[in-house]
């Protein structure tokens, strides 16, 4: 197998090594999926629709914080059995951006459905439900789309182009936002004269984003070329898919162990990152007390930071290396998760300032918000350098189930600490347990440029 690290041709897709430069137009048709996700990561996951879920309609804070936790603990597990799979088909099948479409358009009918969860206790296990289902196919789509890097991106540039990824999304969280505070949420009387009754407002937030993640979602699937089939791809069945899989996970840890070590601490830390975001505007509203039009203008000011970061950690990921990155990010994450934790939403008197829950939330969740970004970006950015030509989409596919494959830790133990202490302000300490041990795994693992190109067998 040939490796980034070595010589790159001119193609531009995945059936060859990276191209020697990269194509705008490509790039930023890619981006794009990007900026349209983000009314998945940031509307419907964090800020808006799952704060509305853990209302009090739907039987209170606590107990509906725990049934969210658990779904996604359920649709984790779905993933980290399925993910490999899908594309491992892709790659060999060259559907590469089919099958990216294909859940992409999963997703947006999910997220369209949403519209009928309406404020009663009896509809939080369907809008759960729904999150979940959505929540799968954003990851199947994901690993198409993460192994789509290596079409648009050079080996000097990886990491640059993969912060302006993740930079696109949170500044599309940000416009995406402000267009459903002024629209549905902060007029008595919104867009399509939506109101506050029966949660109208906050349904057809639903609505509007899986139409903006339709909309700019559709650039990649009509600019980026499709992959080539692998000329000797066996057609292989469902649960012989599972067997080459086997014997190239085994063929990876022999020629290539650091790939295996990264993959596995990389999943524990990426799922304490998920959990950030998942869980963060239910923090904000349920601990902290902010109203929805306070998340929401935090989750404007917070994609900013993160946008920033992320442009600056891909930048300094291509200088540095990954690993660094993702080492300081993770101790950033760390003490300002901690912050939050122990300070909460008291008052506190220091140097003769006054020092208030929402005025800590602001500081340290900011401070989440901006090592989040390239710690994420940083992560995709080093699998990318690992993945040998061709199997790109396998190895995130791998990326995808070893991170699901643990991926009930965070929302298991953000759950278990929340019925353990009694408050959900507790659920913090679970994460902050996930981030610290996907720290201290990922400390013994090389950079990238140490690490071997796996040599795997076909199929």
């Amino acid at each position: 197998m040939s490796h980034w690290s070595g010589k790159p041709a001119p193609s531009a897709n995945a059936g060859a090594p990276m191209q020697e430069r990269i194509n705008k137009k490509h790039v930023l048709a890619w981006a794009s999926w990007d900026w349209g996700s983000a009314a998945i990561n940031a509307i419907m996951t964090t800020f808006v629709f799952t704060v509305y879920l853990v209302s009090d309609p739907f039987g209170g804070e606590d107990y509906a914080s725990q049934i969210l936790g658990y779904g996604l603990a359920v649709s984790g597990v779905a993933i980290a059995l399925l993910a490999p799979i899908t594309g491992q088909r892709s790659d060999s099948g060259g559907r590469r951006r089919y099958w990216l479409g294909v859940n992409t358009m999963a997703v947006v009918a999910l997220t369209a459905l949403c519209f009928f969860v309406y404020p009663s206790p009896g509809f939080l296990f369907v809008g759960v439900a729904l999150i979940a289902l959505a929540n799968i196919f954003f990851e199947f789509a994901n690993v198409n789309y993460y192994a789509m890097l290596g079409q648009i991106s050079t080996p000097s540039t990886v990491g640059k182009v993969s912060g302006f990824g993740w930079a696109m999304g949170y500044v599309g969280g940000i416009v995406a936002l402000a267009l459903v505070l002024m629209g549905f949420v902060l007029p008595e009387t919104g867009w399509f004269g939506a109101t506050a009754e029966n949660g109208l407002n906050i349904r057809l937030v639903a609505v509007f984003s899986a139409v903006w993640f339709l909309i700019f979602a559709l650039p990649v699937l009509f600019t980026v070329p499709e992959i080539p089939r692998q000329p000797k791809a066996a057609r292989l069945g469902f649960f012989a898919s599972y067997g080459l899989l086997f014997r190239r996970i085994k063929a990876i840890y022999r020629t290539s162990p650091h790939t295996i070590f990264f993959l596995l601490a990389s999943a524990i830390f990426r799922d304490g990152l998920a959990a950030v975001f998942t869980f963060g505007g239910v923090i904000a509203a349920g601990t902290f007390g902010f109203t929805l039009t306070e998340v929401i203008f935090f989750a404007i000011a917070g994609n900013v930071v993160a946008a920033l970061g992320a442009v600056v950690g891909g930048i300094l990921d291509d200088r540095i290396g990954p690993k660094k990155i993702i080492v300081g990010s993770l101790i950033g994450l760390i003490v300002a998760g901690a912050a939050v934790l122990v300070l909460g939403a008291n008052t506190y008197s220091i140097f003769g300032a006054t020092l208030t829950g929402d005025t800590t939330f602001w500081i340290f969740g900011l401070m989440l918000c901006l090592f989040a970004g390239p710690a994420q970006s940083s992560s995709r950015a080093y699998l990318a350098r690992l993945a040998p030509t061709g199997e790109e989409g396998e190895f995130f596919g791998l990326y995808a189930t070893t991170g699901r494959a643990v991926s009930f830790l965070a929302p298991t133990l953000f759950g278990l600490s929340i019925t353990i202490f009694g408050t959900q302000r507790f659920g913090i300490l679970g994460i902050l347990i996930v981030l610290l041990a996907g720290l201290l795994a990922l400390l013994p693992v090389k950079e990238p440029r140490e690490v071997p190109t796996a040599q795997t067998p076909s199929a």
